[in-house]
């Protein structure tokens, strides 16, 4: 009988924008490597942190550089497709190491499915979420509640999806959200009431089982430690 092809869940908690960005870069080498033997997802927050894809416009960061270290943002350029994004406490970013030869050697296809887990996932708290093509993400009545942007070397993943749950919507005035102009960004918080708006970690849990369901994989949570490890 062959092994149950799983879907390895690491939550981080509260993490730096740097530091994780080497753990996803590692977890990809192993994953290409093979030393990594099933699909990661890790789950984390992060402070406040704007990042620009391979295709950031400068004139879509609205302020100066400068003013956005004076709020305590940091500012990082990266490898992932896409334009400007935010990241802040609130916001459940997931970061998917996924081997798509052993799903489907398509990134168009990918990008589909991280929008269907999510789609899913934000449906359990009546959320009636939807894809807004030509866009890549997951909006609600016209609002975006999540961005994507992902990079892939020998069809392995990272970078990923950020979900804002609670987070705080005025960061996104510092940029033009994925390139888009006159976006309005929304939470799952917003998006319920405020008596039943679940946590991030609520929602991660949500997240972490509609996406092992979307890819057809088996969830398995793994402690942060075990990532010292390339076969947790």
């Amino acid at each position: 009988m062959s092994p149950p092809r799983e879907l390895l869940v690491a939550s981080l908690g509260l993490r730096p924008y740097a530091e994780v960005l080497e753990l996803q870069r590692d977890m990809a080498r192993a994953r290409i490597s093979g030393e990594l033997s099933q699909d990661l997802l890790l789950l984390v927050e992060h402070p406040p942190v704007v990042t620009l894809g391979r295709s950031a416009k400068e004139q879509h960061l609205v302020v100066p550089r400068g003013l956005l270290a004076q709020r305590g943002v940091e500012l990082f350029e990266v490898e992932r497709g896409g334009d400007v994004t935010f990241h802040g406490p609130g916001q459940l970013v997931g970061y998917p190491v996924v081997d798509l030869r052993r799903h489907r050697q398509d990134l168009h296809w990918y990008l589909r499915q991280l929008e269907q887990a999510l789609i899913v996932a934000v449906s359990r708290y009546g959320i009636a979420a939807e894809r807004n093509a030509p866009y890549t993400g997951v909006w609600t009545a016209g609002r975006k509640l999540a961005s994507i942007g992902v990079h892939a070397r020998d069809w392995v993943t990272w970078h990923g999806f950020a979900l804002n749950v609670t987070t705080d919507l005025s960061y996104f005035d510092l940029i033009v959200p994925c390139g888009i102009q006159s976006v309005t960004m929304t939470s799952v918080e917003r998006e319920v009431s405020t008596a039943d708006a679940p946590t991030v970690a609520e929602v991660a849990a949500a997240v972490s089982g509609a996406f092992a369901e979307v890819f057809s994989l088996e969830a398995r949570d793994i402690g942060a430690a075990a990532l010292t490890s390339t076969s947790p």
